[in-house]
């Protein structure tokens, strides 16, 4: 049983990007409703086809959502354990829920407003909050309590996940012989990306002297390494791929979904640092990359556009490498060779601008996008795209992939 071609995302929605902490008075659940109703209206249906919550990274209360909204009978309600690296696989757990009639129609979203986690009495935002409560929620071990496991590394310096992933992209470097370059590759490309964009928050233009002039922050990680911290919503509707031939729009079926990946890699990079070179020293994506290909039946030299999770800018270099764009080791200079450009590239990777200059919502403007381009409305239209790739992660586990198509 696959769920290959048997749904389709047929409604985007979302809130206008702000800058952290500038979303006020909207709050995380009145910019989750505003989203879905959004991606309802952009689909053609209406509140009452809703009976299904995909989610990731306890990105609402499916109970409160649908009480405010007055979903009739919510049938399915499920969420993938993980941060960002579950935003793809979401898509994936929608259409598991639809080919098994468990729902008719889902909707995946993340509503995200920065500062509204308190740790001690004291607000704490973004990344530290990830750190030190995890994405989404408080911490099981009490209020002022860090996990056991971020205890063990903390008193070493490693507070937030910005320091796990400098160690990862510094082995790289070591092993590859990749430089800082090919991260500013990254970070350019995909600001050029978000300068046509009016929804982008980062807009103004950025050169090559500019990121060697940014600060360090968690070496070799710079200030324009990391991903802003922002606020919104953003909502996807997903149905049958019958249902959806008489909608609103030209669906984006889903060809492909897998998550998952390697069970030494998750802890080994978040907490104890041992695991393999040829596991450690990568995005984590490969199991996932080859399960979400076989699903689908196509390889990624027939991907016309990758929408790879950029909350660091070496992990996309990395995930070049294990969605096989290039071999690896060659993630450095494939990246400083151009391919990720937009229009002049082999395979132009985020469009839209990614987390780090589009929006950070935790990697629902990657699927908005990948149906953008799909439909032909992207504002950097890829000319011809068929097929887009989605990722969730690099993160605690588990990662995800998914493919879309026209």
């Amino acid at each position: 049983m696959t769920i290959k071609d048997k749904a389709a995302v047929v409604g985007i929605g979302r809130t206008p990007y702000w800058k952290r902490g500038q979303s006020y008075p909207e709050t995380e659940t009145s910019m989750a409703c505003t989203a879905i109703l959004g991606a309802l209206d952009d689909a053609g249906l209406a509140v009452a086809d809703l009976d299904g919550f995909a989610l990731y990274a306890n990105s609402c209360d499916p109970a409160a959502v649908g009480a405010i909204l007055g979903v009739p009978e919510v049938r399915f309600a499920a969420s993938i354990t993980s941060g960002g690296g579950g935003c793809a696989g979401a898509l994936g757990l929608a259409a598991a829920a639809i080919h098994s009639g468990m729902a008719s129609c889902c909707v995946t979203l993340m509503s995200l407003q920065q500062l509204h986690h308190r740790v001690g009495g004291t607000a704490v935002g973004g990344m530290l909050a990830y750190a030190m409560m995890g994405e989404g929620g408080g911490s099981a071990y009490g209020g002022d309590a860090l996990p056991p496991s971020a205890a063990f590394t903390a008193n070493n310096g490693l507070l937030a996940p910005g320091h796990s992933f400098a160690m990862i992209a510094a082995r790289h470097m070591h092993l590859y012989g990749t430089r800082r370059e090919a991260f500013a590759e990254v970070c350019i490309s995909q600001r050029n990306n978000a300068m046509p964009r009016p929804m982008s928050l980062r807009r103004e233009p950025l050169s090559l002297d500019d990121y060697f002039g940014a600060r360090m922050i968690s070496d070799p990680l710079c200030l324009f390494d990391y991903t802003m911290e922002s606020d919104g919503a953003v909502a996807v509707v997903t149905v049958s791929a019958e249902r959806a031939k008489d909608l609103k729009h030209p669906p984006a079926y889903i060809m492909g979904s897998a998550h998952g990946g390697s069970g030494r890699w998750g802890p080994g990079v978040f907490r104890y640092f041992q695991a393999p070179d040829e596991e450690f020293a990568s995005s984590g994506h490969r199991p996932v990359a080859n399960r979400m290909y076989e699903m689908a039946g196509v390889g990624p030299e027939d991907v016309d556009v990758a929408l790879l999770y950029d909350h660091f800018s070496p992990l996309v270099v990395l995930q070049l490498e294990d969605y096989g764009f290039c071999p690896v080791g060659d993630g450095g200079p494939f990246v400083e060779d151009g391919n990720i450009r937009f229009e002049t590239g082999s395979i132009p990777v985020n469009t839209h601008g990614g987390n780090l200059s589009d929006a950070y919502i935790i990697g629902m403007t990657h699927i908005v996008e990948a149906v953008e381009q799909l439909r032909g409305t992207a504002v950097n239209q890829v000319d011809g795209a068929e097929i887009a790739l989605v990722t969730g992660g690099p993160a605690s586990l588990p990662v995800s992939g998914t493919l879309l198509r026209r």
